[in-house]
């Protein structure tokens, strides 16, 4: 895909995307090489909203398939349309349909995968915690992210109107196979220091003033490991509307045990 670097820039920034020219130019090499990208990296730490903030700059259509256990085609790729079939079957009794039309792609109920490889528009593919599935869907996914095509047992193999940008995030929770890993671009995104905390921050919060915004991002780095980027900005928003203007140990305390999603579902 044509893109240029700079409007790439210009595009996070625009979107109040705050990412630095490394992480900016894998990328674009993965747009230039018609690669897949893995984006890996503890939850938190805005890989999913990578995703969608380029299919903004790019104009696409995001199309997203969340990952977990017992992933089939049904999921993942298609399924018959049943009902549609029977009243097809109906009709051809009466001689209104020819019987081979059952098996066409009008019959069937597009999954995500389906869905970005018959996309007549441009498209961000997003297959979310990959890692969350079993190994052998790594392999199920290797022809379209080779060839970028997919093959029907009754239809035949069917490729992509328009190739499909596509990012695959990790959690990290398992090893991913070599197959996969030499298919596509790497990316790792970690949790933001102090002076990049306060300028998403301050980007995604413009109501917060400048010096607020420098002592949330300093209490959330001192939470440690429970910090998470999205709980930093509902963290911002709520000390806003509470009108409390400077940062204070006993406040931020009780604030952020509001948020503390693991403290409220009783898992800590």
């Amino acid at each position: 895909m044509e893109v240029n670097l700079d409007e790439l820039r210009k595009g996070f920034d625009q979107n109040g995307y705050i990412i630095d020219q490394e992480k900016i130019t894998a990328v674009y090499l993965s747009l230039c090489l018609d690669k897949p990208l893995i984006v890996c990296g503890p939850q938190g730490t805005g890989k999913t909203t990578l995703a969608a903030v380029l299919s903004r700059i790019l104009n696409a259509r995001l199309i997203r398939l969340q990952c977990h256990e017992g992933l089939d085609e049904s999921k993942v790729l298609y399924d018959w349309n049943i009902q549609r079939q029977l009243i097809m079957i109906h009709l051809s009794s009466q001689g209104d349909f020819p019987e081979r039309q059952l098996f066409s792609l009008e019959n069937l109920l597009q999954r995500p995968l389906l869905q970005a490889i018959l996309s007549k528009e441009k498209v961000v593919l997003l297959i979310d915690e990959i890692d969350r599935a079993e190994p052998d869907f790594e392999a199920f996914l290797l022809e379209l992210l080779s060839d970028f095509q997919i093959t029907l047992p009754e239809i035949g193999t069917i490729a992509a109107l328009n190739k499909p940008v596509v990012i695959i995030t990790d959690n990290g929770d398992r090893e991913l196979s070599e197959a996969l890993l030499r298919r596509c671009v790497f990316l790792y995104l970690g949790f933001p220091d102090i002076e990049q905390e306060a300028v998403i921050v301050r980007t995604n919060v413009s109501q917060i003033l400048e010096d607020l915004s420098e002592e949330i991002a300093m209490a959330a780095v001192k939470t440690g490991n429970e910090h998470c980027l999205n709980s930093a900005l509902d963290w911002a928003a709520v000390l806003f509307l509470l009108d409390e203007g400077r940062y204070q140990k006993e406040f931020w305390e009780k604030t952020m045990k509001l948020l503390d999603k693991k403290r409220n579902r009783g898992c800590g």
